[in-house]
């Protein structure tokens, strides 16, 4: 009808930052991960902010997904259209890594070459995840401490096979992960409380170097509401947490100088 509202401009601040994610990446893409960002328009700067949506679908000619950031944007400088660099903050982890060259792949499975104790060789199969610099990630069917054959084992395999050697299979091995029964690692950094909300706050927080974070406003899940008690908006607080798969976890949070 005449004078009906059909849409409204929001602003520019926070802006949205769309960016193409090789496909092959995607299991390690997750909303609340932070990103940075690099502007052809500000070479010399860098903007950051969190992930807050991946769309549902991929790009079927570049095999990419896309990934919908959130940044910063008070001075309105970022303009709708503009090209930028982005890098994603990894979420760090232990894990059981093996040469990338050690791992064959038959089309059905997927194994290494172990050394016995004994002197000899056997096939193992595993599973494995990421790959990345040479070297493969390795989820089960193996234990810290194997060591896999990197040259010429294709010829071991191809002679296990002539044998009728069996395959390990992977639930005859010991957990792959080095991580085991050892608590996740413990991050730290000082920030100030922007919003407090039931299970989440978020805060503006300094950079975080052993995970390459710079500084940003991000959204942090909470263990309990017992945690932000006499905390409130505009606080300084010091606070450890840890990366977990639903996202960073407060453990600790105090009034910095308490």
């Amino acid at each position: 009808m005449a004078g009906q509202t059909l849409a409204e401009i929001t602003g520019f601040s926070p802006i949205w930052l769309e960016a193409a994610v090789p496909e092959r990446q995607a299991a390690t893409v997750r909303v609340g991960q932070p990103v940075s960002a690099t502007l052809t328009a500000f070479p010399e700067e860098r903007f950051s902010g969190p992930i807050i949506a991946i769309l549902p679908s991929a790009q079927d000619a570049s095999r990419t997904i896309t990934v919908r950031a959130q940044l910063p944007n008070a001075s309105g400088r970022l303009k709708p259209g503009m090209f930028a660099q982005v890098s994603l903050t990894p979420d760090t982890r232990r894990a059981l890594l093996v040469p990338s060259e050690a791992v064959i792949r038959t089309g059905r499975r997927t194994i290494v070459m172990v050394k016995q104790d004994e002197g000899g060789f056997m096939p193992a199969e595993v599973r494995i995840g990421r790959e990345a610099g040479g070297r493969t990630e390795v989820l089960a069917g193996l234990s810290a401490g194997d060591q896999v054959v990197t040259s010429g084992q294709f010829l071991l395999d191809s002679e296990a096979s002539l044998t009728g050697l069996d395959v390990r299979p992977i639930d005859q091995a010991d957990d792959a992960s080095t991580g085991g029964e050892d608590a996740p690692a413990t991050f730290g950094a000082t920030g100030t409380i922007q919003s407090i909300a039931n299970g989440s706050v978020t805060l503006r927080h300094g950079p975080v170097p052993r995970l390459d974070w710079p500084a940003m406003t991000m959204t942090f899940r909470t263990k309990s509401a017992a945690q932000m008690r006499g905390l409130e908006t505009g606080d300084r607080v010091r606070f450890t947490f840890t990366q977990q798969d639903a996202g960073p976890r407060i453990e600790s949070i105090t009034r910095a100088g308490q």
